[in-house]
Order: C-alpha cells, then structure tokens, then sequence
C-alpha cells in the first residue's frame, strides 16, 4: 500500500535528502585511479555519521557497507573492499540515509580518469533518461508513463533496459509500494498522486538487458559483462509540480 507524505513529512525526507546530497557529492570527488571502493565507502559513513544521521543501506537485510559501489559491468549493489579503481573505469555511487525516521536514495554512475567514448555516450544517456522519467512522474500520470519515457530514450540510442530491478518508494523506509520499472509492463500502474515520494532509478547496459547475481548474494553484474550505468534521485509528487528532493 502507497503511503503519501503530508508537509511535516516531505520536510524530513528533504532534510534527510540534504545530508545524502552532501554525502554523494563527497564521495564523487573522491574518485581518481588508485582510490580503493573501501575509502570511498568510508567517506560516505564519516559524512553521514557527521550530520547525525544514519546509513539506510547499513545492515538492510544483512548488507554490510554504507555505499553500494559497483564498477563497469556491475550494475547495483556491488559491495566496497580492496578493490581499487582504474584509469577508465566507470563506478555507480548509491546511497541511502535515514534522518530523524525519513529515508532518501540517489546514485549516479561517474568515470574514472579518460573513458572511452561510447562508454561516456551510455553515462549521459542514462543521466538524460533520469530527466525523463522525472518529467514524466506528475500528478495524474501513472507509473508506466515513467517506464515508457526511460524506455524509449534508451532504446533509440542502442541501449538495453535492465527490466529485473526498479525504482519504488521511499521515505518511510528504504523500499515502499510502488514499485516503479524502468521498462514497461503489464504489472501494476498506479496513478501518481501529491504526497507520493519515489526514488527513481534508470539503469541501462551498453549490452544486453539481462543480469545475474554474483556468488557474494548482493553483487548484480551484466550476464555479457558489458558496462551498465545508474542514475537515481528521491523525488516528490506535488500538486503543481514535482520537486527532485536529491538534487545537487
């Protein structure tokens, strides 16, 4: 069951959203060939922990780290260690935080160093089909119009889709109804309503659609192990307009 936000409500999940902001941003910096996705993590907890707040991501179903940092064909949740990161490159940052009971989600995907060409043309697209489905999410619409404008972007310009994992609520806890795909179908299309607050996230492969799951049981890779970029912000359904509450 959706459950909306009132105006104490949204206040908090912004709060919240300003710590996580501060957080990404930090981190993003922080990334050059040689730094280990263990210090990146470490950035995001020390920020984190600095406004008081807490890592949603931390202990959610036994996860072990702050960020989830998934390099190249990782897609999702790609857990920090030793690894470290390389001229060319590409690593997903995502981030949750709860503040005060009100949770926020957003990533984005950023290059290491020089990457290659194609592999930055995915990075932007990707970030553009975020605009999109945040343009499509307005009071009135329903879920599908967000799946359809991702969709449709990615796909004229030779992407796939991931299609097993999507967006969903949030605010009151890390994962809320709805559930909000990023590629269309026939499974529930609620109507967007103001007080409905939504972490919206494309992710699309410069292969094919399909993924897997590595043996560590959280690590999502490319079944082609070609790159995969993701974007996401936390965003608010209001009666006049729609508010990215993650926004830099």
């Amino acid at each position: 069951m959706t459950r909306l936000k009132n105006q104490a409500d949204l206040d908090g999940i912004r709060a919240s959203a300003r710590v996580l902001r501060e957080a990404l941003d930090s981190v993003r910096a922080a990334v050059v060939p040689g730094v280990t996705t263990a210090e990146l993590d470490a950035i995001a907890s020390q920020v984190i922990a600095d406004h008081g707040a807490k890592a949603a991501f931390l202990g959610y179903m036994d996860y072990p780290a702050t960020l989830c940092v998934s390099v190249n064909e990782e897609v999702i949740h790609g857990i920090p260690g030793e690894r470290t990161l390389n001229d060319g490159d590409i690593v997903s940052l995502d981030v949750g935080v709860e503040l005060g009971g009100y949770f926020s989600d957003a990533a984005c995907t950023v290059p290491v160093g020089k990457i290659d060409g194609q592999v930055a043309d995915l990075l932007a697209t990707t970030e553009e089909c975020l605009q999109r489905a945040v343009g499509a999410a307005k009071a009135g619409a329903r879920v599908r119009d967000i799946a359809v404008a991702v969709t449709e972007l990615a796909e004229s310009a030779g992407y796939s889709v991931v299609r097993q994992y999507c967006g969903h609520g949030v605010g009151f806890q890390q994962h809320e109804d709805p559930q909000v795909p990023n590629y269309p179908s026939d499974e529930g299309n609620p109507r967007l309503k103001p007080g409905m607050v939504l972490a919206v996230e494309p992710m699309l492969n410069l292969g094919d659609w399909e993924v897997e799951v590595l043996a560590d049981g959280w690590t999502v890779v490319t079944s082609d192990r070609r790159p995969s970029a993701h974007f996401e912000h936390t965003i608010a359904i209001l009666d006049d307009r729609t508010e990215v509450l993650t926004a830099a």
